[in-house]
C-alpha cells in the first residue's frame, strides 16, 4: 500500500496513530434510475460538507474527499476505447499504482495474471482523465498515476463473479506486498466491482469533479452517489485512505480495532466456505494490516456479506444493538444477537455508515447514537442522507418525510424492490430466517454457582503468597477493602508524585508499566452509570464455531455474566465433563533458583503445553500460579495471558480455546482490566479472596458475610472494568477482550514485540530478565528474607507519604521547604526546595535528563521575570473544588504577575470580574468550558482572555465526575446555577464532541461568543496526542495543553490517578515534534502542566516544546495545603479545598505567597537560560540538542534501560518551518451570517435600544448563527442582556450547528424549516422558535426538525420546537424552559434546572441523571414511555397541582401561538381530555429540597438564609447513592 506521503516513524511520531472524522452524504434515486445529475447533486452535497473535512498547512490540499457510484455503463461504451460486453458482464477496478514507470507495469502484470488464474478475461486499462492544476501541492507530490482496469466475466453467476473479483484484487494485493519494492509504492484498489466505482484522493471537496473529469461528463451516470468528506488528526493524508471504501463511508471510530483485527486474524484458521472453496487461501488476511479503522470494518463487512450473508445481516452482526440489557427487546431479534455475540464480538465505537453493494444501499448508527445522520424523502422518490440536513435544496412541499437514524437503527434502500426497508421490518426479516431460539436454548450454557462457604485463612501462608505478589497493608485495606464496604473503586486526591515503575528503586508488579488509554477529542468515552444499558458485562467460554456457516453448533458456548468468577463457578467450570468443554491446567510456576533467565524459558514451555492441549481437544485452559513456594515463583500473569494470547492468534488456534486466569497477582480494578485487555476470558482472583476472608476474620472487615463480601467485590470489580474501558467509549467486555487499549512506558520493545504485539511503546525500557529480577526479589522477600517469619505485609506508601516508603516529591521536607521560602519571600530558600524537588529521586522522565555543556550569557541579557511570568498559568481548579478563599487568592496572585488564572468547571461569581477597591483583580482570565458547562453562558465566556476546552483531565482521563449533594453548598449551586444540596453530574464526554470535527464546530463557537479570547485545548498526554494535537490545530485551537496524568484533582478513582495517561514530557514532545513535522507548529501555542514546582521544569518544557506552563499542587501548597489527600471529603484542615465555613476559617493563604513563588521560577528560570546561553523563552523551544542523559539514570538498575532518543528527537525539516506560535489561527469570523448582515442591521438596538426586526435565508454552512450577535449585546450590557423581544430575527432554510447558541436575553429566532444539532447550546436568556415550513406537507410531530444535543447547558431563556428533536434533548439544561413534540433517546439526561414540555413520544433513558428541573410528557401511549423512562434518580408523577397545571398549560399555549403547532392546538381545544395524561418527572433530591425550601419561605426565611438552612438538613441527612462517586474539579 501506499505509505509514500507519511513520514517514516521518527522520535515519538508513529504514523500508526490515525484517527479521522467526517462528513457523510448519500443521494439516490429510489426507483434504481440513472441520472447525471445525481452525481452532480452528490458533488454538490460533498461540498457544503466541506466545513466537517480538514486541510493541513497546504489550504489547497484536503483530508480527503471521494464519491461512489453504479458503473455508468453508457459512458463507458463511450469513452473506454473498448468493445465492452453488456452491462453486468464485466467488471471495472479504480487502481492507484505506482509513478515509475516499471514499478507501474509490473504492478499491472500482477493484476492481469491474477485475472487470468481467476478464469476471467482481462479486457484492458483505461487512463483517467484527471486535472493536476487543481489540486493542492501537497496532493501532487503523493498522487498516483490513476487508471481503470476493465475484467469480462466467464460463464458465471454474477454473484460468483464479483467473488472472483474480490479473489482477483486480494491476491494481486498480496502479490504486492511480497515485492521489496512494489509495496512501498502508491498501489491500491479503490474499487474492483462490476456494480459500483469510487473515485476519490487528497483533494477538498470543491477539487472532486475538478479533478476527475470522467464526474463532468453527461453520459455519466448513477442511481446514486455515496459522498465522504475527511478530517484527518493525522497531518499527513493520503490519497488511499480518503472515503469512500469499497463497501462502505463511516463517520466515526473504532474503539476495539485492535482487537477485532486479531480476532478475525485468529479466526482465518477455522475458515470453511463451500462458496469460496479454494480461492479461501487467497483471501487471507481478511482484514489489510495496517488499515485505518474505517477500511478495516469495510474489509470485514465486505468479507461477510460475499460469504453469503445478505448486507444489512453482516451490518447487524458487526455492529449489533444494545441487547443484552435492553428489557423491552423480544425475540427473534435479540435471539438473533445473542446468537452472533458465540460469532463475534461488536466492531465497538461511534459509527455513522452508509453500505452499498450496488444493489443495496443501507445505513445505520451505532449503539450509543454517536454520530449525526438525517434524511429526506421527497415525492419524487429520492432519498437523501447526510449528516446533515440542508445540504441539498430541495423544495419543502416536495419532502414527504424527514427523519433521523436512531441509535442502532438501520435503514434499507433496495434498488431491485425499489423501495425503502425501516428498521423493524428488516431485522425481523433477518432474525427469522433461522430458530436463534431454539439453537441457543439447546446449546448455550449457563453455570450455576454454588455458596461460597466460609473459610478459614492459614494466615502466615497467606502472608508469604501476599508478600510473593507485593501485597502491602495500605492496598488490603484502602483498596481491596472498600471494594467490598463501599461496592466501588476507592476515591483519591491529589494526584501522583510517586516515581514510575521504571524509576522506582522498588520492584513492580509488571501491571504498573502500563497505563490505560482513553479517548478524546476523536471518539467520545461513555458514561457507564447513566447509560448502563448500552453496556454488556458478558462473557462466553468455549470454542467458538466456524463464522461463515450458520448452524445450531456456534451457539455451544458457556455464558457467564461476568468475566470474575466466584470459587463456586471456577469450580463449576473445572467440573465439566463434555466433550466441547474439556478443560486443562497449566502452571505459571517456574524454578526461581535458577534465576531470572528461567522464566522466560518456563513462559515458552507454556506455549509448547498450551498448543498440545489444543491439539488434544482441549477448548478451556486454566492458566494458574497457584502453589507459589519457597522454591516456586511464577511468571507475571500479564506476561503469560499477553503472550500465549499472541502466541495462539498466530497459530490460527485462539478461537478453539478459552483462557481463565487462575491468580494470586491480580486483585485491583486496573489489573483485571489489563487481563482481559490482553486476552483473557475469564479470572479467578484466589488471594484476593483469601485476602478478604482473612480480613473478615481479623475484623478489618465488618457486618458481611464471606459470601456478600466475595459478592460485593466482585460486583465492584466488574464495575471498575466497565468504566475502565468506557472511558475509551467501549460498551461491551466481549469487544474489550484483547482490544489492548493500554500503552507502555518503560518496557523494552524486545518485549513488547514478543509478548504485547500492538502495544503502543514510546520509549524503550527494561527487557525480561528485569522483569524476572523484579518477581524474584517480591519473592525473596516473601520465602528468603530474615524477617518473613513476622507475618507482617509492608506497610506501603503509594497513597500516602510514609517514612521510609516509596519517594513522593510532595513530602513533608518540601512541603514545609517551599511554604516557608514563599511566605518569607527568600529566594535562597526556594532554591534548597528546587534542589531537593530535583535531587531527591528520580521520579519524573524530566529528572533522567540533565542540561549539556553550553556557552553561557550573562544572565542581565534574559528575558525579565516580568517577561517570563507572563507564560505562567495556575490550572483547572473549581470554585467547588476549591474554597472561595483559595480560588480568588490564585486569580489575585496571577493578574498581579501578569499570568493568567483559570476557572475550573465550576464557574464563576460575576461579582469577580470588577476590579477591587486596591485594583486587585479576582476574575479568573481563563475561563474552562467542561462537559458540565456549569455556569457557562454568554457573560462567563465574555469575560475571558482564553477559554479552554477540557477535553480529558490528568488525574482522570476519559471519566466525568460527580459534586456530591453535601458539598453544594448554597454560594456553590448559585454560581453553577443550580439547586442547593442537589448533588451535580459532570458526564464523561462533553456532548458536543464526539470527533474531531466536533471539536473544531465547539472551538467555533466559542470563538464567535468571545471573538478576543484565545481558545485552549486542554488534552491529556498518551501515545498519539501528537496526532490527535494537529487535528486539534487544523480545528482552528489558538493554544494547546499538554496536560500529564501526574496532575492534581480534588477527586478521582485511584484506579485512573495511577494508571491512566502518561508524563506530560512524552506528550509534550510528541506533539511539539508532530506539530513541527507538519508544518503546524507556528499555528498554535503550546503549554503543558502536571506537578510543575521549579525553573528547572520549566525549562525542561520549553525545550521539549512547551512556550505556556502551568502549576496547580505548587501553588495550593503555597497557600496551605499539606496533602492530606483528602480533598474529595470536603474536610480540608488548612481550608484549600473544603466549602465548610467553619474550615474556612482556618485559610491562611496570601496571594503574595503565589507571586513570591512565580517569581522564584522566573528567577531560576532565568539562570538556567544564562548558563544554557538562551536569551528568550523562544529561542529555547524545541532546543533538545541541549540536553543530556543523566548520570543517576545510566546508575538506575532499571532506569539505565531507557531509550530517551526519541524523547529529544528534532525532526529534520528546512529552517522556513516554525518551531513556536508565530502566526494567528484565521477563524473566518469575517464570513459569518452575523457579521455580514445580522450584527450591521441591529446596531440600532445594540447602541440605541431601538426594537428591530429582520429576515434572512440561512443554510447548513451557516453555523452559530446568532452568537456574534449574543457577545455584542454582552459585551455592552451584561448578564442582563436587552429587554424581551427587543431583537426579532426570521430565518428562512436549513440552519447550520449551534444555531442560537449563547444567545442572550433580548434576541429571539425564528427559524422557519429545519435546523443541524446543538440548537441553542449554552443558550443565555433569549428565545428560539423553530417549525416546519408552511409548505411543508408532512405531520410535524412525526417528522424530525431539529438534531441531537438540542440546549445543552443552557441557562436560561425559552425554545419552542414544533416537531421532533434528535437524542440527548436537553441535556444539561440549567434554566431553558422548551417545548417539543417528540425526541430521541437520553432526553434530559443531566438536567439541573428549567422545564420542559414533551408533547409526545420520549427514546430510552429518559432523565438519566437528572437531579433538577421539571420535565412533562403528555404521550398518548404511557406505557412505552414508562418502559423509557431511568427511574433511579427521579419519581414519575401526576400533575395534581393547579398552580403547576396552569404553568404547564400556559407553555403549551405559548409554542401553539409561537409555531401554529396543530399538536399543541389540539391539547389545548381538548385540555380536559388531555391534561390528565401529562406525566410529571421530578428528581427525587430536587422534590425533597425544593419543597422544604418553600416551607422555610413560609415561615418567614429570607431566601439566602432558606437556601442555607435547607443545604444544612441535606447535608446532615444526606443519602448516599449509587451514582455519588466523583467531584468535577
Amino acid at each position: 500500500m501506499d505509505r509514500s506521503n507519511f513520514p517514516e516513524k521518527q522520535g515519538l511520531y508513529d504514523p500508526i496513530h490515525e484517527h479521522d472524522a467526517c462528513g457523510i452524504g448519500l443521494i439516490a434515486n429510489m426507483n434504481n434510475e440513472p441520472a447525471h445529475h445525481i452525481i452532480e447533486k452528490g458533488v454538490y452535497m460533498l461540498r457544503q460538507l466541506d466545513h466537517r473535512g480538514g486541510q493541513g498547512s497546504d489550504p489547497d490540499t484536503g483530508d480527503g474527499a471521494g464519491i461512489m457510484l453504479q458503473i455508468p455503463h453508457e459512458f463507458f461504451i463511450e469513452n473506454s476505447g473498448f468493445n465492452l460486453p453488456n452491462k453486468g458482464e464485466y467488471g471495472v477496478g479504480m487502481m492507484f499504482l505506482p509513478v515509475d514507470n516499471q514499478l507501474r507495469q509490473r504492478a499491472k502484470q500482477i493484476v492481469e495474471k491474477a485475472i487470468k488464474e481467476a478464469g476471467q478475461e482481462f479486457i484492458g486499462w483505461r487512463t483517467v482523465p484527471v486535472d493536476e492544476t487543481t489540486i493542492g501541492e501537497a496532493a501532487c507530490i503523493a498522487q498516483p498515476v490513476i487508471r481503470q482496469v476493465f475484467i469480462k466475466k466467464s460463464d458465471i453467476s454474477a454473484e460468483e463473479f464479483e467473488r472472483k473479483l474480490y479473489v482477483i484484487r486480494k491476491k494481486a494485493e498480496k502479490q504486492v506486498a511480497l515485492d521489496s519494492q512494489l509495496s512501498k509504492t502508491k498501489y491500491y484498489a479503490a474499487s474492483f466491482s462490476k456494480d459500483t466505482i469510487v473515485y476519490k484522493g487528497m483533494l477538498t471537496p470543491e477539487q472532486l469533479d475538478q479533478f476527475y473529469l470522467d464526474l463532468k461528463n453527461p453520459s455519466f451516470k448513477s442511481a446514486f452517489s455515496m459522498v465522504h468528506s475527511r478530517f484527518s488528526t493525522n497531518t499527513f493524508p493520503s490519497w488511499d485512505r480518503a472515503h469512500p471504501n469499497r463497501y462502505l463511508i463511516h463517520n466515526g471510530e473504532i474503539n476495539t480495532l485492535r482487537g477485532n483485527v486479531n480476532w478475525m486474524r485468529a479466526r482465518e484458521g477455522a475458515l470453511k466456505s463451500d462458496i469460496f472453496g479454494d480461492d479461501m487461501q487467497d483471501i487471507a488476511p481478511i482484514v489489510r494490516p495496517n488499515g485505518s479503522d474505517s477500511s478495516s470494518l469495510d474489509n470485514c463487512l465486505e468479507f461477510l456479506n460475499l460469504s453469503g450473508r445478505s448486507l444489512p445481516h453482516a451490518a447487524m452482526m458487526m455492529i449489533p444493538e444494545p441487547w443484552d440489557r435492553d428489557a423491552t427487546m423480544q425475540d427473534p431479534k435479540k435471539a438473533f444477537y445473542e446468537y452472533h455475540s458465540c460469532l463475534m464480538e461488536p466492531w465497538d465505537g461511534p459509527t455513522a455508515i452508509a453500505f452499498t453493494n450496488g444493489r443495496q444501499i443501507g445505513a445505520m448508527l451505532d449503539r450509543n447514537g454517536l454520530r449525526p445522520a438525517r434524511y429526506i424523502i421527497t415525492d419524487d422518490d429520492t432519498f437523501i442522507l447526510s449528516s446533515e440536513v440542508g445540504v441539498i435544496e430541495v423544495e419543502e412541499e416536495k419532502i414527504i418525510e424527514k427523519g433521523r437514524l436512531s441509535p442502532g437503527k438501520m435503514l434499507l434502500l433496495d434498488l431491485e424492490e425499489k423501495r425503502l426497508i425501516y428498521d423493524e421490518e428488516i431485522k425481523e426479516q433477518i432474525a427469522t430466517e433461522v430458530p436463534y431460539r431454539k439453537w441457543l436454548d439447546d446449546n448455550l450454557m449457563s453455570l450455576t454457582s454454588v455458596p461460597a462457604a466460609e473459610r478459614q485463612i492459614d494466615e502466615k501462608e497467606l502472608v508469604k503468597t501476599q508478600r510473593a505478589f507485593g501485597y502491602t497493608y495500605e492496598e488490603l485495606t484502602k483498596n481491596i477493602a472498600p471494594m467490598v464496604t463501599e461496592m466501588k473503586d476507592p476515591i483519591g486526591s491529589m494526584g501522583n508524585d510517586v516515581p514510575l515503575a521504571v524509576l522506582s528503586e522498588r520492584p513492580q508488579l509488571l501491571f504498573n508499566y502500563f497505563k490505560q488509554l482513553f479517548a478524546q477529542v476523536t471518539n467520545p468515552p461513555i458514561d457507564s452509570i447513566r447509560e448502563e444499558s448500552v453496556t454488556s458485562t458478558m462473557t462466553l467460554l468455549g470454542p467458538e464455531g466456524n463464522l461463515l456457516s450458520t448452524d445450531s453448533g456456534s451457539a455451544k458456548r458457556i455464558r457467564l455474566e461476568t468475566p470474575i468468577l466466584t470459587e463456586g463457578r471456577f469450580d463449576a467450570i473445572k467440573a465439566l465433563d463434555e466433550e466441547d468443554f474439556q478443560t486443562e491446567k497449566l502452571s505459571l510456576l517456574f524454578n526461581a533458583g535458577r534465576g531470572e533467565t528461567e522464566m522466560e524459558h518456563a513462559l515458552l514451555a507454556l506455549f509448547r503445553k498450551a498448543d498440545r492441549a489444543i491439539k488434544n481437544g482441549k477448548s478451556i485452559l486454566v492458566l494458574s500460579d497457584l502453589g507459589v513456594n519457597s522454591e516456586k515463583a511464577a511468571i507475571p500473569s500479564l506476561l503469560a495471558i499477553s503472550g500465549l494470547h499472541h502466541h495462539l492468534i498466530k497459530r490460527e488456534t485462539r478461537t478453539k480455546v478459552s483462557l481463565i486466569v487462575e491468580t494470586g497477582e491480580a486483585r485491583d480494578v486496573h489489573q483485571f482490566a489489563m487481563l482481559i485487555g490482553y486476552g483473557t476470558d475469564a479470572i479467578y482472583p484466589y488471594a484476593a479472596y483469601d485476602s478478604i476472608a482473612h480480613m473478615i476474620q481479623d475484623g478489618t472487615i465488618e457486618g458481611f458475610s464471606f459470601e456478600d463480601a466475595i459478592n460485593n467485590y466482585v460486583e465492584a470489580a466488574t464495575t471498575g472494568i466497565v468504566k475502565v474501558m468506557s472511558k475509551m467509549g467501549i460498551s461491551t467486555i466481549q469487544s474489550y477482550r484483547g482490544a489492548q487499549i493500554f500503552e507502555a512506558i518503560g518496557v523494552s520493545n524486545e518485549v513488547i514485540d514478543r509478548y504485547f504485539a500492538g502495544t503502543a511503546s514510546q520509549i524503550d525500557g527494561i527487557p525480561i530478565d528485569i522483569i524476572a529480577t523484579e518477581t524474584l526479589m517480591r519473592h525473596h522477600f516473601a520465602y528468603h528474607d530474615s524477617e518473613y517469619s513476622d507475618l507482617t505485609l509492608e506497610t506501603g506508601s503509594e497513597l500516602q507519604w510514609r517514612n521510609g516508603g516509596e519517594h513522593h516529591s510532595f513530602n513533608p521536607k518540601t512541603i514545609h521547604t517551599l511554604q516557608h521560602a514563599a511566605r518569607s519571600n527568600n529566594y535562597e530558600l526556594y532554591k534548597k526546595f528546587s534542589g531537593m524537588a530535583f535531587e531527591e529521586n528520580l521520579t519524573y522522565l524530566r529528572q533522567a535528563i540533565d542540561f549539556g555543556s553550553n556557552e553561557p550569557i550573562p544572565i542581565d541579557e534574559v528575558e525579565s521575570v516580568e517577561s517570563i511570568t507572563r507564560r505562567f498559568k495556575t490550572g483547572a481548579m473549581s470554585y467547588g473544588a476549591l474554597s472561595g478563599e483559595a480560588h480568588e487568592a490564585l486569580a489575585i496572585a496571577m493578574n498581579r504577575i501578569g499570568g493568567r488564572s483559570n476557572s475550573g468547571e465550576g464557574g464563576e461569581d460575576p461579582s469577580r470580574f470588577t476590579p477591587d477597591e486596591n485594583g486587585d483583580l479576582r476574575r479568573s482570565s481563563i475561563k474552562q468550558v467542561a462537559s458540565g458547562r456549569f455556569g457557562v453562558s454568554s457573560y462567563y465566556l465574555s469575560n475571558a482572555d482564553e477559554i479552554q476546552i477540557k477535553m480529558a483531565q490528568g488525574a482522570k482521563p476519559g471519566e466525568g465526575g460527580q459534586l456530591p449533594g453535601k458539598k453544594v453548598y448554597p454560594w456553590i449551586a448559585e454560581v453553577r446555577g443550580s439547586t442547593p444540596g442537589v448533588g451535580l453530574i459532570s458526564p464523561p464526554p462533553h456532548h458536543d464532541i464526539y470527533s474531531i470535527e466536533d471539536l473544531a464546530q465547539l472551538i467555533h463557537d466559542l470563538k464567535n461568543a468571545n471573538p478576543t479570547a484565545r481558545i485552549n485545548v486542554k488534552l491529556v498526554s498518551k501515545a498519539g496526542v501528537g496526532t490527535i494535537a494537529a487535528g486539534v490545530a487544523k480545528g482552528l485551537a489558538d493554544v494547546i495543553l499538554i496536560s500529564g496524568y501526574e496532575g492534581g484533582t480534588g477527586a478521582s478513582p485511584r484506579t485512573s490517578i495511577k494508571h491512566a495517561g502518561l508524563p506530560w514530557e512524552l506528550g509534550l514532545a510528541e506533539t511539539h515534534q508532530t506539530l513541527v513535522l507538519n508544518d503546524l507548529r507556528d499555528r498554535v501555542v503550546l503549554e503543558a502542566d502536571g506537578k510543575m514546582m521549579t525553573g528547572r521544569d520549566v525549562v525542561m518544557a520549553a525545550i521539549l516544546g512547551a512556550e505556556e506552563f502551568g502549576f496547580s499542587t505548587a501553588p495550593l501548597v503555597v497557600l496551605g495545603c499539606i496533602l492530606m489527600r483528602a480533598c474529595h471529603l470536603d474536610t480540608c484542615p488548612v481550608g484549600v479545598a473544603t466549602q465548610n465555613p467553619e474550615l474556612r476559617k482556618k485559610f491562611m493563604g496570601n496571594p503574595d505567597h503565589v507571586v513570591n513563588y512565580m517569581k522564584f521560577i522566573a528567577e531560576e528560570v532565568r539562570e538556567i537560560m544564562a548558563q544554557l546561553g538562551f536569551r528568550t523563552i523562544e529561542e529555547m523551544i524545541g532546543r533538545t540538542d541541549v540536553l543530556k542523559v543523566s548520570r543517576r539514570t545510566k546508575d538506575h538498575w532499571k532506569a539505565r534501560y531507557l531509550d530517551l532518543k526519541p524523547l529529544l528527537y528534532q525532526p529534520h525539516v528546512s529552517e522556513e518551518v516554525g518551531r513556536f506560535n508565530q502566526r494567528q489561527q484565521d477563524h473566518n469570523l469575517e464570513a459569518a451570517l452575523d457579521n455580514t448582515s445580522i450584527i450591521p442591521a441591529c446596531l440600532g438596538a445594540l447602541e440605541e435600544g431601538k426594537a428591530f426586526e429582520g429576515s434572512y435565508v440561512i443554510r447548513n454552512t451557516n453555523r452559530v448563527a446568532g452568537a456574534l450577535l449574543g457577545h455584542e449585546i454582552t459585551k455592552r450590557y451584561g448578564a442582563e442582556g436587552l429587554p424581551n423581544d427587543l431583537i426579532r430575527l426570521h430565518f428562512k432554510g436549513s440552519a447550520g450547528q449551534s444555531f442560537g447558541a449563547f444567545v442572550p436575553n433580548g434576541v429571539t429566532m425564528h427559524l422557519e424549516g429545519d435546523a443541524n444539532d446543538y440548537v441553542g447550546k449554552g443558550l443565555s436568556g433569549g428565545k428560539l422558535i423553530i417549525h416546519p415550513s408552511s409548505k411543508s406537507l408532512f405531520t410535524r410531530d412525526e417528522n424530525t426538525i431539529i438534531g441531537n444535543v438540542a440546549f445543552y447547558g443552557a441557562t436560561s431563556g425559552e425554545a419552542y420546537i414544533s416537531g421532533l428533536a434528535g437524542e440527548r434533548f436537553c441535556v444539561r439544561n440549567s434554566g431553558v424552559k422548551a417545548v417539543v413534540e417528540g425526541i430521541g433517546d437520553n432526553g434530559c439526561e443531566y438536567m439541573t434546572g428549567g422545564r420542559v414540555v414533551v408533547l409526545g413520544n420520549t427514546g430510552k433513558n429518559f432523565a438519566a441523571g437528572m437531579s433538577g428541573g421539571i420535565a412533562y410528557v403528555l404521550s398518548e401511549d404511557r406505557d412505552t414511555f414508562m418502559n423509557n423512562v431511568n427511574t433511579e434518580m427521579v419519581h414519575i408523577e401526576s400533575l395534581t397541582n393547579y398552580e403547576e397545571i396552569l404553568e404547564v398549560k400556559h407553555l403549551i399555549q405559548q409554542h401553539a401561538y409561537f409555531t401554529d403547532s396543530p399538536k399543541a392546538i389540539r391539547y389545548i381545544q381538548n385540555w380536559n381530555e388531555y391534561v390528565s395524561k401529562i406525566v410529571k418527572v421530578i428528581p427525587k433530591e430536587f422534590k425533597r429540597i425544593t419543597n422544604s425550601l418553600a416551607e422555610l419561605k413560609e415561615k418567614g426565611y429570607e431566601d439566602n438564609e432558606a437556601a442555607y438552612e435547607v443545604f444544612q438538613q441535606a447535608k446532615n441527612g444526606e443519602v448516599k447513592s449509587r451514582q455519588s462517586d466523583l467531584e468535577p474539579v
